[in-house]
């Protein structure tokens, strides 16, 4: 096992950061110390999110953090919020994406396209952990093409009907509430998108635990069937329209990931370098050969180039100047960054790397999957050319 783990900061980046921000971020690797570390293993062995840490994460402020204190969210700056998508990823990935998609993609849409009865009745619940939320956009046929979307809403007299599926929706088994998107014209209209809150329970509407993942096992992963599902007007999102409002709520997630990836690749050095420092072959610790410790170095060069952009982008957040496109950059670096940290510490635990004793192996197999959701990293490459060229490769 590893040595406690006391960060990773060799630019003296907490010098930028504020009293607060340094405030919030010790809670929360302090309570993943506490409760998520111990337990994640075998939560990741079993396939099961661990349901019970959901009080602690609500007490901790962590849902919604960076949204106003009007509803009873923690209204965090937006650098205080990366560090704690950071510090949750350090624990698993899991853990991060539901903290992640309650407040992102959940939370954030109710509060940017709801009416004040839609934000009153869910924003104040899901900051608690009273009620827990999923998001509906990819479709079996539609991942990085969201506008070629098949599910549907009809209106009608009454209110609307949706039909469709969606497909590897985070939360999903678990969701009190689904914010789904529909086409509400011609299926060759994206601009008909809108968000819809579907209650679980409603008639017609099943979530459904996907089986069989090798990746993000300590996480409720699903798909959703809307079948005829019936829902009153109120269930509109009425400030959403188009492709670009749940575009907006991904570059909130992406965001987050884009910390959460640092998190990750923290934990898989800090354990490289304490195994390093501990295995003994051919008579001397494996960290005193030049491989090894050339193997740290670069892990420990990308990880703080890593820790540079997204501190530069959460200030750029907080200031009102972020863009989709620096986003992209960071998702697509940090992740793949944090990828290759997962991946040199295996190999340098050898055959122990594989154990789930130790975390590099889980971090590696859901990094594959952070790799790949919320833009792929090859989607991420085409938006980043199309932003320095001006032309879209779609």
């Amino acid at each position: 096992m590893t040595e406690k783990f006391s960060g990773l900061d060799f630019y003296d980046l907490d010098g930028q950061l504020s009293a607060e921000e340094r405030a919030v971020r010790d809670t929360v690797r302090a309570w993943v110390d506490e409760h998520v570390l111990p337990v994640i293993s075998q939560c990741y062995l079993e396939g099961r999110f661990p349901r019970e840490l959901i009080p602690g994460l609500a007490e901790l402020g962590v849902l919604g953090a960076n949204l106003p204190e009007d509803y009873g969210c923690a209204g965090l700056n937006n650098v205080a919020y990366g560090l704690i998508m950071q510090e949750l990823e350090r624990g698993d990935s899991g853990i991060r994406s539901f903290a992640s998609v309650q407040g992102a993609l959940v939370m954030y849409p109710i509060h940017a396209f709801g009416t004040a009865e839609q934000k009153k009745r869910w924003l104040p619940a899901m900051a608690q952990g009273k009620a827990i939320g999923c998001f509906g956009l990819t479709e079996p046929d539609f991942g990085s093409n969201p506008a070629g979307m098949l599910t549907t809403a009809r209106e009608t007299s009454k209110g609307w009907v949706l039909n469709g599926t969606k497909m590897w929706i985070t939360n999903g088994s678990m969701a009190d509430v689904a914010v789904v998107w529909a086409k509400t014209g011609e299926l060759d209209d994206p601009r008909s998108i809108r968000g819809f809150l579907v209650p679980a329970g409603t008639r017609g509407f099943a979530a459904r635990d996907q089986k069989g993942k090798l990746s993000l096992r300590a996480s409720d992963t699903s798909e959703l069937h809307l079948e005829d599902v019936e829902l009153p007007r109120e269930a509109l999102l009425p400030g959403s329209g188009g492709l670009k409002s749940p575009l907006m709520c991904l570059t909130q997630a992406r965001y987050g990931i884009s910390w959460g990836a640092v998190g990750a690749a923290m934990a898989c050095f800090h354990e490289a370098v304490t195994y390093a420092r501990s295995r003994i072959a051919f008579g001397r610790p494996i960290g005193q050969t030049q491989l090894q410790q050339a193997r740290l170095a670069e892990m420990l060069t990308e990880i703080t180039k890593g820790q540079l952009l997204a501190l530069q982008l959460g200030r750029l957040k907080d200031a009102g100047k972020m863009t989709p496109a620096q986003v992209s950059l960071a998702k697509r670096n940090n992740v793949s960054m944090a990828c290759d940290c997962a991946r040199e510490t295996r190999r340098l635990l050898g055959a122990n790397g594989i154990l789930a004793e130790y975390a590099c192996m889980r971090h590696l197999a859901n990094l594959e999957s952070v790799y790949t959701y919320e833009g792929t990293h090859d989607v991420h490459t085409l938006a980043l050319g199309q932003a320095v060229t001006g032309l879209s490769a779609f």
